[in-house]
């Protein structure tokens, strides 16, 4: 019987779709700017960051598309908004040099991954290249070969 992949237990959400489409050259960590609504919601796991991605505005990060669901006990003077724009807090440096790599050489930033990290949210942030369709291809393709070859030495045959 299969195991299944568990989740460490600080990890929130996995955007899976991001390594498929692209290939992720450098990680980076990110802070999130969350309201009370928000972080309690991503508590109780309602987050989707499939659609997700991120875009430079006002020399600024911005993650677009990150779809935070409110909990049914959210406060009814608190104006929910669940695909509201976050903005990513990092240095400075580092926003300047991902700024540069985005514009001058073609690169896209992709969100992978949302953890908590010493009681805050982090943004796990992929340097990415898209990838082309035969790329992909030969990607899975490469995968079943592995996935095959664990499987026929576990069973000797």
């Amino acid at each position: 019987m299969a195991k299944k992949k568990k989740t460490p237990p600080n990890q929130i959400a996995v955007n899976r779709k991001a390594r498929h489409d692209y290939s992720i050259e450098e990680n980076f960590e990110a802070g999130l700017s969350l309201m009370g609504w928000e972080a309690k919601s991503l508590r109780a796991g309602r987050i989707s960051m499939a659609e997700s991605y991120i875009l430079v505005k006002d020399n600024e990060l911005w993650w677009f598309g990150g779809h935070i669901s409110p909990l049914t006990s959210a406060s009814t003077h608190v104006n929910t908004d669940p695909t509201r724009t976050r903005k990513l807090l990092m240095h400075r440096n580092e926003i300047d040099r991902l700024i540069g790599q985005v514009e001058r050489k073609g690169y896209t930033l992709v969100p992978l991954s949302l953890y908590w990290k010493h009681g805050r949210v982090k943004l796990n942030i992929g340097l990415a290249k898209g990838k082309k369709s035969h790329d992909k291809r030969a990607s899975d393709k490469e995968k079943d070969w592995k996935r095959d070859k664990e499987r026929i030495m576990k069973h000797g045959r």
